[in-house]
């Protein structure tokens, strides 16, 4: 059982100290990483009923970055994001378990319009105390998804087979939250 009895209660997820990324595969033999700059959200742990536990995350879909302007463009187009229409990613936990050196915690993450319930393995890193004096924990995990089940199929067939971008997104998020 994991022993998050150091990160009971409310904390605010501290943007300036985490990083929500993704890759994807492109071409087939190489992988583009990205993460989003905007976002917003929190979670409230329940150290002695950990199914009593419950998190939230809304990102700004425009916020995407790739290092290249002419991609990023192309992300929140109609092709991808279309963020003239869905401006945010979303996530609500629905439910947590511990198994031990993970919590898994089970939500409703939507993109596109698109409702998925997935399954997000957290591992707890610890709590700190900054210089200021502001109580800090870290989380770190890491999840597949397939972006065609939330409505983003663009693609282009390559001439030697396969595609030019893979169905198969790994999420990649680093939390550092503030204690509220």
């Amino acid at each position: 059982m994991a022993d998050l009895s150091a990160a009971n209660g409310t904390w605010v997820i501290d943007a300036a100290h985490t990083n929500i990324g993704f890759t994807a595969r492109h071409l087939m033999v190489s992988k583009v990483r990205g993460s989003f700059t905007a976002y917003e959200g929190g979670f409230t742990i329940d150290a002695a009923n950990i199914g009593a536990s419950s998190a939230n995350l809304t990102i700004q879909a425009a916020s995407i970055s790739t290092g290249s302007a002419d991609r990023d463009g192309h992300l929140i187009s109609p092709d991808f994001l279309d963020v003239e229409n869905f401006p945010t990613l979303t996530f609500v936990s629905t439910g947590a378990v511990d198994k031990g050196n993970v919590v898994e915690v089970t939500g409703d993450l939507t993109i596109h319009g698109v409702t998925k319930s997935v399954v997000v393995p957290w591992e707890f890193i610890g709590v700190s105390t900054d210089p200021w004096g502001n109580t800090k924990a870290g989380f770190e995990a890491e999840l597949e998804i397939s972006r065609e089940e939330f409505g983003l199929s663009w693609n282009a067939a390559l001439e030697t087979g396969g595609v030019l971008i893979s169905d198969k997104i790994k999420l990649v998020l680093d939390v550092q939250a503030l204690k509220a």
